[in-house]
């Protein structure tokens, strides 16, 4: 039996135990909450400002069994250069070329028929990136 000399006063002495543990468990979640948006902010940013190159293949076509020309049309900013890698498979999928292709000067759109090298005669023209540099 408690009697009103032993009990102590509700929240004069601080918070019960509970109260601190919510309070301590709400402080975390809000950091975490925040580098959780920070980080994802500078993904996004990372994504967005730094494709300063992009590129498409309108078409191709194998010209002999050492050369796929493809006809390749590249958009980047107009200080920017840069180059693209593309490469062609043969009929079984093996990698018969690989190449970069270098872009550059003042303008904003490129359109351009780039000679890509084989090893043999190449079925595909694929674009696997661009970059600035």
């Amino acid at each position: 039996m408690s009697t009103a000399s032993t009990r102590l006063p509700e929240g004069r002495y601080g918070g019960s135990a509970d109260e601190r543990a919510d309070r301590r468990l709400k402080v975390i979640g809000s950091v975490l909450g925040v580098a959780l948006l920070a980080l994802v902010g500078w993904f996004a940013y990372y994504y967005v400002g730094g494709s300063r190159i992009s590129a498409e293949v309108i078409t191709f076509s194998a010209v002999s069994d050492e050369a796929v020309e493809v006809h390749l049309e590249v958009r980047k900013d107009a200080d920017v250069s840069g180059y693209c890698t593309l490469r062609s498979q043969s009929a079984d999928g093996a990698e018969v070329g690989r190449a970069d292709f270098r872009f550059g000067g003042d303008s904003s759109r490129i359109d351009r028929v780039v000679t890509l090298r084989t090893t043999a005669r190449g079925t595909t023209a694929q674009l696997l990136g661009c970059h600035a540099g």
